[in-house]
């Protein structure tokens, strides 16, 4: 497996950002943008080829609800070498750095706990459904402004489904597809008009997966878009099973 450590000291990721800043912002229906071929091919083909079974035992989060059907793992623990210190690149100063840079958002600040982040799998007949993502980690007592996501599934083919699917405000028209492709970097901005998803469920041959990493970012200050408080994910249906479960344990506690 290859060391990922300093992969972004390479300064061409400063330029990378900056030459895209203005595409990030005008892009429609919400500033995103992304970018193939990210990570140098070798170490985006190790993470790939080390990237754990459905059915490898790394204490799995499964969610199988009607809003969301899929696996993650947020504690790097759990994860091969390679992955934690992948993770660990993605939450440092220079990645930061180019984070602000594109997006404009500054003060960005990392979440250590990987909050519903990490690596993330899916098999044929698992979905996102629609929606727009909680605002607040409570554990670092911050506003989730940024999301990036890492595609590593090879090869990847348009008829297994798997869009990610960006909607105008209301989450009822899809206004940009874009595919799982390998070794492309999504990054858009988190608010409370970034209704995404991919409600269509997967098509994958067996043995076939959509992996990635999702990384997410926050800062101490609000974005004009955001609800003046805190929420969990907000579907276009219905609300979701696992943050109400999650909201009214967090209530508890604050008695």
């Amino acid at each position: 497996m290859i060391d990922p450590t300093g992969t972004f000291d390479d300064k061409k990721f400063g330029k990378l950002a900056f030459e895209n800043h203005k595409k990030f912002i005008a892009a429609k229906p919400f500033p995103h943008i992304f970018f193939d071929n990210f990570l140098d091919e070798k170490l985006a083909s190790s993470l790939s080829d080390n990237f754990p079974d459905y059915d490898d035992k790394i204490s799995w989060i499964a969610r199988n609800t009607e809003n969301i059907k899929k696996k993650y793992q947020q504690d790097d623990k759990e994860l091969p070498k390679t992955f934690r210190l992948m993770l660990r690149e993605f939450n440092s100063k220079e990645f930061l750095l180019f984070l602000e840079a594109l997006t404009g958002v500054e003060y960005l600040i990392p979440d250590p706990y990987f909050i519903n982040g990490g690596i993330h799998m899916s098999k044929t007949g698992d979905y996102l459904k629609v929606h727009v993502d909680f605002n607040w980690n409570h554990m670092i007592q911050a506003n989730r402004r940024i999301n990036a996501l890492l595609y590593l599934t090879p090869s990847w083919n348009k008829d297994w489904n798997g869009a990610l699917e960006l909607f105008e405000a209301g989450g009822t028209k899809p206004v940009e597809t874009i595919y799982p492709e390998f070794n492309r970097l999504v990054v858009f901005l988190t608010s409370g008009k970034s209704f995404h998803g991919h409600p269509v469920p997967l098509n994958t041959p067996d043995g076939t997966y959509r992996q990635a990493l999702n990384l997410y970012y926050y800062s101490r200050h609000k974005d004009e878009q955001y609800e003046q408080e805190p929420h969990f994910t907000k579907y276009t249906r219905q609300s979701s099973e696992f943050a109400m479960n999650i909201k009214k344990k967090y209530e508890e506690r604050s008695k």
